[in-house]
């Protein structure tokens, strides 16, 4: 009987016989394919409804609109929808300003404060009261031989001086009402409305005592009203300011003296 290679390995003792495993060995066929986990599906998203912007300012080029046309009620109107500048957003109304409309004087301040926001006429506060003394130290009042304004029409926030970028776009809004006006005297209350009108950032007080001119009206400078609220002593120099501005326009309206 003939015995096979690995029968006579057995008998000279060599073992165990160690197999070559050349290729993998395959998997069962029976055993189902693996499958990767797959991840839970998505909830379906739902979009929010869009949410209405908050109205802002718009800046909208002074040339687009013909302001220097326009008459007082139609500038009243434009005064009142402006959004020209930021100070629109918070504004409860914008004030044009108050006072006879053949003025003898225009004051003109630097832009409303909380209480003039909330009644829409310009120097209602403590700063007002203080305006009207000094007009009655002219043998003026309010709404008779006056014209009162400011700089902005709108409150900047906080009651701060508004901003040259503020007053630039309200300037067209001033200029009307000057035009419209025709004041005797212009008297400025502050640097801001310095600022607005003759474009001076120097002091008051290297401005004050001086005769300047805007479209041929003279033009005098003093202390705001709220300055000298906290200045006291400063209302002497602004009694000075306003006897100045009564002397200017006394030689305005004297009559030509004959030859």
């Amino acid at each position: 009987m003939s015995l096979s290679r690995e029968q006579i390995l057995v008998e000279m003792g060599i073992s165990p016989i160690w197999v070559r495993r050349d290729a993998p060995v395959a998997e069962p066929a029976d055993e189902a394919p693996r499958q990767t986990e797959s991840a839970p599906s998505a909830a379906p998203v739902v979009e929010a409804p869009p949410v209405a912007a908050p109205l802002k300012a718009n800046p909208v080029t002074q040339a687009k609109i013909d302001v220097a046309n326009l008459d007082w009620p139609a500038l009243a109107k434009q005064v009142a929808e402006c959004r020209a500048c930021a100070l629109c957003e918070q504004r409860k109304q914008a004030v044009l300003g108050v006072g006879d409309i053949q003025p003898e004087y225009l004051f003109i301040g630097e832009g409303p404060g909380a209480d003039e926001d909330a009644q829409g006429e310009p120097f209602v506060g403590q700063a007002g009261k203080l305006l009207d003394n000094m007009l009655a130290s002219l043998d003026i009042a309010r709404g008779n031989r006056v014209y009162i304004a400011n700089a902005v029409k709108c409150r900047p926030p906080g009651n701060r001086t508004p901003e040259a970028a503020e007053m630039a776009a309200c300037w067209p809004y001033l200029e009307r009402q000057i035009a419209l006006l025709k004041p005797k005297i212009i008297v400025l209350l502050g640097k801001a409305a310095v600022h607005a009108v003759l474009h001076d950032d120097k002091s008051l007080a290297s401005l004050r005592g001086k005769r300047f001119e805007y479209a041929g009206i003279p033009v005098v400078v003093t202390y705001h009203p709220a300055y000298l609220l906290r200045n006291l002593p400063d209302k002497a120099k602004a009694w000075e300011d306003l006897l100045f501005a009564r002397r200017i326009l006394r030689e305005q309206m004297a009559p030509e003296l004959p030859f």
